[in-house]
């Protein structure tokens, strides 16, 4: 009976951070997960009857919700912002993951915790963390790491961004840009960038274009797809460490896990409207609820004490390129004329 628990308990308890997410839409639902699954992992010792029910939650449900996600997500989207915002993207992206590399080995971090931050804090928070943990097999003890310090910064960012871009008097345009690009985790993207265009409203200056949250998420999806060709990357960076036999017996194609090329093909049918745009609320459901619900499993895996000898690192990691991230995105909106004021 004990067996059953370990595959019940992910979805039950899944279910519950999922309604609860949606109240709480700063923390989020797959935050919520893991923090419910640390506990019951602590209060319950995290018997080996367990294992087989989490560890399928964690990686088998896991692969399918980041398909699902490049189910809702139309590669034509890149082309919605027509590349404006792409250098702005790609050049905090390729600042972040220099600086989270060799981060990394300056705070010594541990090593799978410091890519995992860094590509949460560079990409897309606990989706990067959630798709980077397959690509390197991460333990659970550096995913539940890594999900801690996004959180934190998610928080942060969601309260603190919008104070800071009225503060400067950014348009909708600029702030959307900003947020979508250093806001972490999507939901937070969504949340700071809804509360900046409510208090533009509230203040009476509301300029012509796109919205805040409107441009925020496009910016953000596009980001996303940046998972791929990084995941590539990654998996090429892993297999220069083996022996040079090894590695010469290493085809590149098998350096692209399977669940991410599954994740691309279905952008592409999403692209040619196989998919139709009807499903996409379905498509976005399952994934949250799926990713949730692994993220349950990941706790529910995972160990309190292995978090708390995880010690300062970690968050200073997060921390230093979190604000690299937003100084370099600022720098570069200037830069490229995106850095627009109200007037």
């Amino acid at each position: 009976m004990s067996t059953v628990w370990g595959w019940a308990l992910p979805v039950g308890v899944g279910l519950a951070a999922w309604w609860l997410g949606g109240l709480v839409p700063v923390i989020g639902a797959p935050v919520l997960g893991i923090i419910f699954g640390l506990v019951i992992g602590q209060v319950a010792g995290q018997p080996a009857a367990w294992k087989a029910g989490t560890q399928f939650h964690a990686k088998r449900v896991l692969q399918a919700s980041i398909v699902l996600l490049g189910a809702g997500m139309s590669l034509a989207q890149i082309a919605a912002i027509g590349g404006v915002g792409l250098p702005v993207m790609l050049g905090t992206i390729v600042v972040a993951v220099a600086a989270g590399h060799a981060l990394t080995r300056v705070l010594k971090v541990d090593h799978e915790t410091g890519l995992l931050v860094t590509y949460g804090t560079t990409i897309c928070g606990a989706s990067a963390i959630a798709t980077m943990s397959q690509v390197i097999k991460a333990r659970a003890a550096a995913i539940a790491v890594s999900i801690a310090v996004i959180v934190l910064y998610n928080v942060i960012a969601a309260l603190g961004f919008p104070a800071l871009g009225m503060a400067f008097g950014f348009t909708p345009e600029t702030f959307g840009l900003w947020a979508g690009t250093a806001v972490n985790d999507t939901s937070s993207v969504v949340a700071a960038a809804t509360s900046f265009d409510a208090q533009l409203i509230a203040a009476g200056a509301v300029v012509g274009g796109a919205t805040a949250s409107a441009y925020a998420v496009v910016v953000k999806l596009t980001r996303t797809l940046m998972l791929i060709p990084l995941a590539v990357f990654q998996q090429w960076l892993g297999a220069r460490h083996l022996g040079a036999e090894e590695r010469g017996a290493t085809p590149w194609w098998r350096m692209v896990p399977a669940f991410l090329l599954w994740f691309l093909a279905a952008a592409a049918l999403r692209t040619l409207g196989i998919i139709p745009e009807v499903a996409d609320p379905w498509l976005k459901l399952a994934a949250h609820l799926g990713t949730t619900i692994a993220m349950t499993a990941v706790g529910m895996s995972s160990s309190l004490r292995a978090i708390r000898e995880a010690g300062w690192r970690p968050l200073a990691l997060g921390g230093i390129l979190w604000v690299l991230i937003a100084v370099t995105a600022l720098g570069l909106q200037a830069v490229t004329g995106q850095l627009v004021f109200v007037g």
